[in-house]
């Protein structure tokens, strides 16, 4: 199974930076924009995890969550991957109040990952909500000024989701994503 873990934006949110990125979607034929029903905050991926470890990994993570308790999230500020000149990703940051929440839940919801012996990709935790990917890398500077003007109030994240992702198979060759579990924060 191909899974990650995230904190997904609710419905509110999600019309707010669709209302934002409207009238732009059509600004520069490179950018695949993301759709927004799959906008979320990852803080873990999983590529390869075996069916027997699901319930474990449900377990482990429903641990995680409960150590932490809910706070607030707000979508401001952008960036770029793999750099800003040769970009073939663009993102909104995500900040958390207080600040360390974010990235201690990541390190908690990764660590429960490994426990359950399925195996976390991907480089250093950086909370950003992905809007579009560029065929050709190409300098995103004119896009991260634009996208830099947002900034949306914030939300309390309550839970944590483990999602499958079925690449290819969701709208116009996208992957859709199927949840497998809500886990609640500060539920312990």
């Amino acid at each position: 199974m191909r899974l990650f873990v995230a904190v997904v934006p609710p419905v509110e949110i999600v019309n707010q930076v669709g209302d934002f990125l409207e009238p732009r979607r059509d600004a520069d034929p490179a950018l695949r924009w993301t759709e927004p029903y799959q906008w979320h905050l990852t803080l873990a991926f999983l590529p390869e995890v075996g069916a027997r470890q699901v319930d474990d990994l449900i377990e482990r993570l429903t641990r995680a969550a409960a150590k932490r308790d809910p706070f607030a999230v707000r979508l401001a500020g952008s960036g770029a991957f793999p750099t800003v000149p040769h970009a073939r990703v663009l993102w909104l940051g995500a900040s958390a109040d207080p600040p360390e929440s974010l990235p201690r839940l990541a390190t908690g919801v990764r660590a429960a990952a490994n426990k359950a012996g399925a195996v976390v990709h991907g480089g250093r935790f950086r909370p950003h909500l992905t809007l579009a990917r560029i065929r050709q890398p190409q300098d995103a500077t004119r896009w991260l000024r634009i996208l830099d003007s947002y900034d949306a109030g914030a939300w309390p994240a309550t839970s944590i989701e483990l999602i499958e992702s079925h690449l290819g198979q969701g709208r116009g060759g996208h992957p859709r994503y199927q949840a497998v579990a809500s886990l609640g924060l500060g539920q312990g």
